[in-house]
């Protein structure tokens, strides 16, 4: 439930009572769980995050090498992770937290670990982590643009990041 309060109203918005409102539950029984709103807004990014990841890594997961990974990646980009406008919206006030508040970063670290690990079965770390880095500029710049680019833009700066014709 807090997910889905974030993903409404962005943590600005978050509250307790708001949280038991949409969970039907007391007001107490959310301040009784939890020793404060940090608390629960750290669970519902850990368990977002690792919805995410898994997402990430089925993607993933026939991909044997770099071509196979280029289409792959060039997909993923261009349809947005499959994620859902509330999915994006909940990793963004992720990652802005995370800015404000370091001890999120262990969240985002965890995640972006995840993704490296999954693009690590096929490449090397460094590359597998400057790949995660241009995958995800990519993709917010496609999800945040009313002219997204072309999948043949984008499969040409994946290319070019995998050392693969494209």
């Amino acid at each position: 439930m807090t997910i889905d309060v974030i993903a409404e109203h962005g943590l600005a918005g978050l509250t307790a009572r708001r949280i038991a409102t949409a969970a039907d539950v007391p007001l107490g029984s959310v301040t009784y769980h939890f020793d404060g709103l940090g608390d629960l807004v750290r669970e519902a990014f850990v368990r977002h995050s690792r919805t995410m990841a898994r997402v990430f890594a089925a993607h993933f997961a026939d991909v044997t090498d770099r071509a196979s990974m280029l289409e792959a990646a060039t997909d993923f980009v261009l349809q947005g992770h499959r994620a859902s406008p509330r999915e994006w919206a909940v990793a963004y006030e992720l990652y802005l937290a995370a800015l404000r508040r370091p001890a999120l970063r262990e969240v985002t670290e965890s995640w972006m670990g995840s993704s490296r690990q999954t693009l690590q079965r096929v490449l090397a770390p460094d590359l597998a982590r400057a790949l995660d880095g241009v995958m995800e500029g990519l993709t917010m710049h496609a999800i945040l643009t009313t002219a997204p680019p072309t999948r043949e833009e984008t499969r040409a700066v994946l290319a070019r990041v995998l050392e693969v014709t494209p």
